[in-house]
């Protein structure tokens, strides 16, 4: 096929693509060492290259020729070898774990730089061109965070703006929004741009020893949404995981007895709106989008009604029949909320306090608090993008992968908001990967554009390709196929040649 012209950049991608090293194997999918894959676009024509992030978890891992370094499902032990001081030393040293570096999830841009990103403290700088590994950035030196998203937030004025969570902080733990200015102007040039990273707000956590777990936030114009669901990760189970011998993983205890709340955050005061809103028990790893309409937040996100999604991909379940034997107990269901964050205070109780147009409520309860009920959009769809320069504000699509029961992607699908009309790609043994909207340099709509996604096939015979899509139509522009065994990947991001510093700069 044909590319656009104006397609000049190069789309980064990561995802987990080492699992055994010398006689040892990872427990978990999302355990395996991070490799970067990058498809650069020039004058029409496609470069592929991919080369494993050189994390310490790496060099480690391959100078013992064996896991050493823990991963959230596999939990490594020292040498039986070493002395019984060195062994009690290392269990105690567990306690509050020296999380890993194999930044596997995303890929995370802060001023010119870009970044390999999981969801520890740890984030590797990488060059996008050349996908070298470079300096180690950790996150804990400039704030007290103890884990933190791979799905950040971009503002207009250049900040990256993310969340972390703070465990057991001078007797409370709570949960942290911190925004990443872009680099100073010269004369500081010494300096990182970590080092002015300020906390915009804190969240205190319902538990003490049991914060919900999350994978991403939503941002709308004035506010930070973010949703505390009863996904929890149990602290102390965590702090003696290690002496136990079970892995980090088995420490996330799901309780569907629970309420999931959500906070709002006003980003200019820094406060939390004081009403209580809540909906049921749910399980979320993806925000989709959040906008204000008429004194109400509106935000889509992607949930489920249990946790079986992260046991589906523990590599004993990986097998050849994987597709015909896992099948997920709950479908990923995209649901919108609408919030009245301005409402009647007089209301009746019982009474629906939304009045924009929405199957979707928000039901006064005795207590003051209100109880949301969201809006099924659409079933079996899991890694949504949309046109970012719609982030936080209305907008009408969104493109993902088609899941169904399977957890592996089958298709490619974008839909439509307003009309709930979706469109599909797919073909017979293709796993396509989370699609990437690049909008066209005149863009007047917002699915004026192409959408990019990576496809591995599940027949080893077929060779992997590059798949562009035309976002308005759907219909395929061209593929670039990869003569290479191309790995099944998260995340990543593309970025446009005028971002890409040349080589001598």
């Amino acid at each position: 096929g044909q590319l656009p012209t104006w397609l000049q950049g190069t789309l980064l991608r990561n995802g987990p693509g080492m699992h055994t090293i010398g006689d040892t194997k990872y427990n978990h999918w999302f355990d395996g060492l991070a490799l970067l894959h990058s498809f650069t676009f020039k004058n029409g024509e496609v470069y592929y290259r991919s080369k494993y992030l050189r994390s310490d978890t790496y060099n480690c891992n391959i100078e013992a020729n064996r896991i050493v370094v823990s991963e959230f499902g596999t939990m490594a032990y020292p040498d039986p070898c070493k002395n019984i001081f060195a062994k009690a030393f290392t269990y105690l040293s567990h306690t509050i774990p020296e999380f890993t570096d194999n930044c596997l999830i995303n890929i995370m841009k802060t001023g010119d730089d870009f970044y390999a990103t999981s969801e520890t403290n740890f984030i590797r700088k990488i060059n996008p061109q050349t996908l070298e590994t470079l300096e180690k950035v950790d996150y804990s030196k400039y704030v007290a965070v103890n884990v933190a998203t791979s799905h950040p937030h971009y503002d207009s004025a250049g900040n990256t703006l993310n969340m972390g969570t703070s465990i057991v902080d001078k007797g409370k733990t709570k949960y942290i929004l911190f925004k990443i200015p872009p680099p100073v102007p010269e004369k500081e040039k010494k300096k990182s741009c970590f080092k002015h990273l300020e906390v915009v707000c804190s969240i205190p956590s319902r538990s003490l020893l049991h914060p919900s777990y999350y994978h991403s936030f939503g941002i709308t114009e004035n506010y930070i949404v973010f949703v505390e669901q009863p996904f929890r990760l149990d602290i102390v189970k965590m702090a003696t995981a290690y002496i136990r011998g079970v892995n980090w993983a088995s420490c996330l205890v799901y309780n569907k007895e629970d309420k999931t709340w959500f906070h709002f955050v006003d980003k200019k005061t820094k406060k939390e709106v004081s009403t209580k809103f809540y909906t049921d028990a749910m399980v979320l790893f993806h925000h989709i989008n959040a906008y204000e309409e008429d004194g109400h937040i509106i935000f889509d996100i992607i949930a489920y009604t249990d946790n079986s999604l992260y046991d589906m991909f523990y590599l004993k379940n990986l097998t050849k029949d994987f597709e015909k034997n896992n099948k997920l107990t709950s479908i990923p269901t995209c649901k919108r909320f609408v919030v009245p964050l301005q409402y009647d205070k007089d209301a009746e109780v019982g009474s629906n306090l939304v009045t924009l147009p929405s199957a979707a409520t928000a039901v006064k309860e005795k207590d003051g608090s209100i109880y949301c009920q969201p809006e099924i959009l659409c079933e079996g769809i899991e890694l949504p993008r949309i046109n970012y320069d719609y982030n936080s504000k209305k907008y009408k699509y969104f493109f993902a992968t088609g899941v169904q029961w399977s957890p592996v992607p089958t298709k490619i699908v974008k839909f439509n908001i307003e009309t709930k009309e979706m469109l599909h790609w797919g073909e017979d043994h293709c796993w396509p990967s989370e699609p990437i909207f690049v909008p066209s340099p005149d863009a007047r709509e917002e699915d004026d554009g192409i959408v990019l996604t990576c496809v591995v096939m599940s027949d080893p015979k077929q060779a992997p390709f590059l798949l562009v899509l035309d976002a308005k139509t759907f219909k395929e522009l061209g593929r670039a196929t990869v003569d290479v065994e191309m790995h099944l990947d998260l995340h990543g991001m593309f970025i446009p040649e005028k971002d890409l510093k040349t080589e001598t700069e």
